[in-house]
């Protein structure tokens, strides 16, 4: 009598066990931020990837125009794929490209950039990558749009391709 109970627990406990783990590996729990949703660019200090002096934000962001924020990195493949496009927007005038080169080694970046050319009026380098975070990347590439009230207005999450260049174009007549 005693083994059967046993038995019958054992069963119990196991065909909880079965629907427990049924339950959690059928249920997805990605996240996924919220890519388009307007909000203030974060307040913070970096080091200009020239200079190697301190900079605040207030003073990189300070004209009334368009900028967009750029997160790369040299590791980083689809940076390269996306940095021809980079190029193209830096020849508009109404816009300002910021390079934020993301947990990067300082050489290789200043390498990518003598190879491939800089797009950026200023690259910012974020080393430990928490500037990153502050504007709420979770990658490289990624890409802010910010308009003239310092409020990013678009996220683009991965490389950008020409379709996305199209579109911050329109955005930005």
């Amino acid at each position: 009598m005693k083994n059967k109970f046993s038995l019958f627990v054992i069963i119990i406990l196991l065909s909880f066990c079965f629907v427990i783990f049924y339950k959690g590996l059928n249920t997805p729990n990605n996240y996924t931020p919220k890519v388009n949703e307007k909000k203030n660019i974060p307040t913070f200090e970096a080091k200009d990837f020239d200079s190697n002096n301190y900079i605040n934000s207030d003073k990189i962001f300070e004209e009334n125009i368009y900028y967009i924020v750029n997160i790369w990195a040299s590791w980083c493949v689809p940076c390269r794929a996306e940095h021809p496009l980079l190029m193209q927007l830096s020849k508009n005038q109404s816009i300002k490209l910021i390079g934020l080169n993301y947990r990067d080694n300082f050489n290789n970046a200043k390498k990518f950039i003598y190879d491939f050319g800089n797009p950026y009026s200023r690259i910012l380098i974020d080393k430990s990558g928490t500037i990153g975070i502050e504007f709420g990347a979770y990658g490289v590439p990624e890409t802010f749009l910010i308009d003239k009230n310092k409020d990013i207005i678009k996220k683009f999450v991965g490389p950008i391709d020409q379709d996305i260049v199209n579109e911050i174009k329109s955005m930005i007549r």
